[in-house]
């Protein structure tokens, strides 16, 4: 059944993504005047990370905290939600972008468009500016950000109350080291929305089908390797339980 208000939360975590992300950018290098030395990368990952974790804990018994169009796909195909629901949650995710993005034009026009609202710009000169590269690139950063939501969100066996510091922790580092290589979307949302709002649209199919095909992967191999068997498990022990009852 379609629940409005995850959708609600959904659009919600996804304009903090794309506001306070791409905000990071901004307060980087167009207001401290940093190149992309390690300082900036600091922030923009430190911003990301943190929003991201944040999210998770304040929205995540309420949707999930998906904030992602490629996660979300991730959890249709293996079927632990609705297509119909999913849908919903992806047109959230995309009001969400956009609108934040249009709140940076409107509120620091000036500093945000140095930045070009924080949208990712294509693979850079350490790739040779390769299409192909920064694919790849895209796919991989986010098949470990996925594994790591199925193995600390979804996986009945995860630790409990770990799940936003352990996902904020891996967009920090998945940041770290691709933001110098394709900006490290990872999220299609996250790079249609400054897109919409800067007319920039360079490369923009690799930051949809790197980010889908990773965690299409991703979901696969952790679903049914991993996240399935442990629900098998549970089932049974729960039978035997109740056999000795």
């Amino acid at each position: 059944m379609a629940n409005p208000r995850a959708w609600l939360a959904e659009a919600i975590g996804t304009y903090a993504l794309v506001f306070f992300g791409p905000l990071s950018i901004t307060i980087a290098i167009a207001v401290f005047g940093l190149s992309l030395g390690a300082e900036a990368l600091l922030i923009i990952s430190l911003g990301h990370g943190a929003v991201i974790g944040i999210m998770a804990y304040v929205f995540g018994h309420v949707s999930g905290t998906h904030i992602n169009p490629a996660v979300t796909i991730a959890m249709m195909v293996t079927r632990r939600m609705k297509v119909a629901d999913g849908a919903g949650y992806i047109g959230a995710q995309i009001v969400g972008a956009i609108a934040a993005s249009a709140t940076l034009a409107a509120v620091i026009p000036k500093y945000a468009s140095q930045v070009k609202y924080g949208v990712q710009t294509g693979p850079s000169a350490f790739l040779d500016s390769s299409a192909g590269a920064g694919f790849a690139v895209e796919a991989i950063l986010t098949f470990f950000l996925v594994t790591t939501i199925f193995l600390v969100a979804v996986h009945r066996k995860a630790a409990a109350g770990f799940a936003g510091a352990a996902i904020g922790t891996m967009i920090f580092l998945l940041h770290l080291v691709g933001v110098p290589l394709t900006g490290a979307s990872m999220n299609p949302a996250r790079t249609f929305g400054p897109a919409v709002i800067s007319g920039y649209w360079d490369f923009h199919w690799i930051y949809w089908a790197g980010p889908i095909v990773g965690a299409l992967a991703a979901a696969f191999i952790m679903n049914y390797v991993f996240v399935k068997k442990a629900e098998e498990e549970e089932r049974q022990e729960g039978v035997a339980a109740k056999k000795q009852a």
